[in-house]
C-alpha cells in the first residue's frame, strides 16, 4: 500500500518525453508543408513559421499543464470547460468533438492516405476519397475486433512513421540544393501569416497530451515544465531539420507544388522507385495516426453516452469484443460523409483542416480562459502545477487562440459556416436533454 504512490509518480522526464513525441510526430509533416509553404513569402518565413508552432505549443503546454494537474480527470478539456462554464458548455463542446474536431481529423488522416496511395495505384480522380473512405472502414472493423488486435496494429504500424521520417530527412539533406525561386503569396501578411499557421499547428498537434501525464511524474513542479521544454523543443528541432531537408531537396516553390511533398522530395532526388517506397511507409505511417484516431474517438464518445441521457444509445459497449461497437459505427459514418463532402472541394485534406479549425481553436480559447476563471473561482484549490508568469503565459495563449480563431474562419470562408452549423445542432438536444432532467427532477446546476 505505501508504495503505490511511487508506481503512480514513477515516469521520468525522458520516458514522459519519449510518449509526448511520439504522440504529436505524425502524418501531418508529410502533408501539410505544402500548404505552410503557400501562405510563405520566402524559405527564412517559412521556416520562421515552423519554429513560431513551437513556442505556441509550449505556451499552451504550460496552461493545459497546471488544468490538468489541478483537475485531474480523464475527460480533459470537457471536465475543464464543465467545471469553469458549465455542464451545458461541456455537453456542446462534446458534441462539437463528435460532429466536427475529432471526425474531422480522422477524415483528414485518411486523405493523406488517401493522397499517398494513390501514388502507389492511381484509381481516378476521386481515388483519395475512395482510399480514404476504405481506411475508415477498416479501421473501424479492425477496432470493433476488440483492443488486442487494435493495437497490435498499432504498435505495427507505428516502425512506418521512423523509416518515412529517416528516408526524407536523407534525401533532402544530401540532394544539391535547387536554384532559388521567389514567388510571394497573394494577401496581407496577417492573413498570410494566420493561414499558414493553421496547417503549422496541426501539424504539432498532440501537444496538450503532456498536460495528462502530470500524476504520473516524479516532481510534477520541477519536472513538467523540464517535460514541455524536452519534447517541445525536440519536436520543433525534428521539424526545423526535415524542413530544411524539403528546402534543400526540392525548394520553396517545389515544397508549394507537391500535394505529397516527402514522394516528391524522393522523386527529384533518387528517381521514381524511391518515391514509391516513401509512398508505402508514409501510408503505413498514416495508417497508425488513423488507428490511433479511431480508437480513442470513439471512446471519447461512448463516455459523452454514460454522461448525457439523449445520447445513451452511445454508451453501448461489446462485452465480448471490449469495444464500444455503436460509438465506433456513429464516428465512421460521419467520417466517411464528411471524406464525401471533401472530394468535391479543390483538396479534401485542406477542406477537412479548414473545417474544423474554427471549432477547434474557439475550444482551444475557451479553455485557455478556463485556467483564468477556475484561478477566480478556487484561489485556494491545490495546483500542483503552477504555470510560469501568470497571467501573462495564459493570457498570450488566449490571444494566440482567439487570433487563429479571427484566422481560421478568414481563411475557411464557406467551410467555416458548415462548421458552426454543425456545432449549433447541439443546441436542440442541449435544450431537449435540460427538459427531460429538470421533468425528472434530474437537472444538476449550471456549476456542476
Amino acid at each position: 500500500m505505501p508504495q503505490a504512490p511511487q508506481r503512480r509518480h514513477a515516469l521520468t522526464v525522458g520516458r514522459a518525453a519519449a510518449i509526448v513525441i511520439g504522440t504529436v510526430v505524425g502524418v501531418g509533416i508529410f502533408r501539410t508543408p505544402a500548404l505552410v509553404a503557400a501562405n510563405a513569402s520566402d524559405e527564412v518565413a517559412f521556416l520562421a513559421l515552423w519554429l513560431a508552432g513551437g513556442v505556441v505549443s509550449l505556451v499552451g503546454g504550460l496552461c493545459y499543464a497546471e488544468l490538468a494537474a489541478a483537475n485531474p480527470n480523464v475527460g480533459g478539456e470537457y471536465h475543464f470547460l464543465s467545471r469553469a462554464f458549465g455542464r451545458s458548455t461541456g455537453f456542446v463542446f462534446a458534441w462539437c468533438r463528435m460532429a466536427v474536431i475529432q471526425t474531422g481529423a480522422i477524415a483528414a488522416v485518411a486523405f493523406v492516405f488517401g493522397d499517398y496511395a494513390t501514388q502507389l495505384v492511381p484509381l481516378g480522380p476521386f481515388a483519395p476519397a475512395l482510399y480514404a473512405s476504405a481506411a475508415i472502414v477498416v479501421f473501424t472493423w479492425i477496432n470493433l475486433l476488440g483492443r488486442s488486435p487494435s493495437t497490435l496494429t498499432q504498435v505495427v504500424l507505428t516502425g512506418g512513421t521512423l523509416l518515412a521520417l529517416a528516408a526524407v530527412a536523407a534525401a533532402g539533406l544530401t540532394a544539391a540544393p535547387p536554384s532559388p525561386q521567389l514567388a510571394a503569396p497573394a494577401g496581407g501578411v496577417v492573413t498570410v501569416a494566420g493561414a499558414a499557421m493553421i496547417f503549422v499547428l496541426l501539424t504539432y498537434g498532440g501537444w496538450n497530451e503532456a498536460a495528462y501525464l502530470s500524476g504520473e511524474l516524479r516532481n510534477v513542479q520541477r519536472d513538467m515544465l523540464r517535460l514541455l521544454v524536452v519534447s517541445i523543443g525536440v519536436i520543433t528541432l525534428l521539424y526545423l531539420a526535415l524542413n530544411v531537408a524539403y528546402l534543400r531537396g526540392i525548394g520553396l516553390e517545389g515544397i508549394r507544388d507537391a500535394d505529397v511533398v516527402a514522394a516528391e522530395l524522393l522523386r527529384r532526388t533518387m528517381g521514381n522507385e524511391a518515391a514509391l517506397v516513401v509512398s508505402l511507409l508514409v501510408a503505413a505511417a498514416t495508417l497508425s495516426t488513423l488507428n490511433a484516431a479511431v480508437f480513442t474517438g470513439a471512446r471519447t464518445n461512448y463516455a459523452m453516452g454514460r454522461d448525457h441521457a439523449l445520447l445513451r444509445p452511445l454508451a453501448d459497449w461489446d462485452a465480448r469484443r471490449q469495444a464500444p461497437a455503436r460509438a465506433l459505427w456513429l464516428q465512421a459514418g460521419i467520417a466517411v460523409a464528411l471524406v464525401a463532402f471533401g472530394s468535391v472541394t479543390r483538396d479534401g485534406f485542406a477542406t477537412m483542416v479548414e473545417f474544423t479549425a474554427p471549432a477547434f481553436w474557439l475550444f482551444l480559447l475557451l479553455t485557455g480562459l478556463s485556467l483564468f476563471v477556475l484561478r477566480w473561482r478556487e484561489p485556494d484549490a491545490p495546483r500542483p502545477f503552477r504555470v510560469p508568469f501568470y497571467p501573462v503565459t495564459p493570457a498570450i495563449f488566449c490571444a494566440t487562440s482567439a487570433f487563429m480563431l479571427h484566422a481560421s474562419i478568414m481563411h475557411t470562408g464557406i467551410g467555416a459556416l458548415v462548421g458552426v452549423a454543425l456545432a449549433a445542432s447541439a443546441v436542440p438536444f442541449l435544450l431537449l436533454a435540460r427538459r427531460r432532467e429538470i421533468a425528472r427532477g434530474t437537472a444538476l446546476p449550471p456549476s456542476e
